[in-house]
């Protein structure tokens, strides 16, 4: 069944038709064009298709598109449209970047730790990365460049 649904995506109004039974994942790649959130495993597994709902980390591929109406998402697209944001900049800086396949996923997580928690000790964002595979790096780099990003490097 088609529905109508309106919603804001990265700052901007959306009015779109969508299926009522797509994911937001769906939803946002095939519709809205939005191809920076990954669809990794289709299972909340992996973390790759991480986004911000109301500004709170969700996984986008168990996300119903219906939960959105009336809703604020923010996609890896969203994030630094005037320039790197301090954590991608930390990320590239420290080289925590490999095939990039999980990157958008890993920037919205570590996003919302550094907005939950702006001083974060090691453990605090291992803990929360735990929903996010990365195969390339193995976590360590990814981990000193969020830690830089809130200044706690080293802390």
């Amino acid at each position: 069944m088609i529905v109508p649904l309106r919603f804001e995506l990265n700052g901007f109004l959306r009015l779109l038709d969508v299926d009522a039974s797509a994911s937001l994942l769906e939803v946002l790649r095939e519709q809205c064009g939005l191809t920076g959130t990954k669809d990794g495993c289709g299972l909340g597994e992996c973390g790759a298709c991480t986004v911000h709902l109301d500004g709170r980390p969700v996984l986008a591929c168990l996300t119903p598109v219906l939960q959105v109406g009336g809703a604020r998402v923010t996609t890896i697209e969203g994030i630094g449209r005037d320039g790197l944001t301090r954590l991608q900049a930390a990320l590239v800086r420290h080289g925590a970047l490999q095939c990039g396949f999980c990157t958008p996923g890993l920037v919205m997580t570590a996003t919302g730790l550094l907005a939950d928690l702006p001083r974060p000790t090691e453990a605090q964002v291992r803990q929360r990365l735990v929903g996010n595979v990365c195969r390339c790096t193995g976590y360590t780099k990814i981990v000193e460049a969020i830690l830089d990003a809130a200044g706690t490097a080293g802390a």
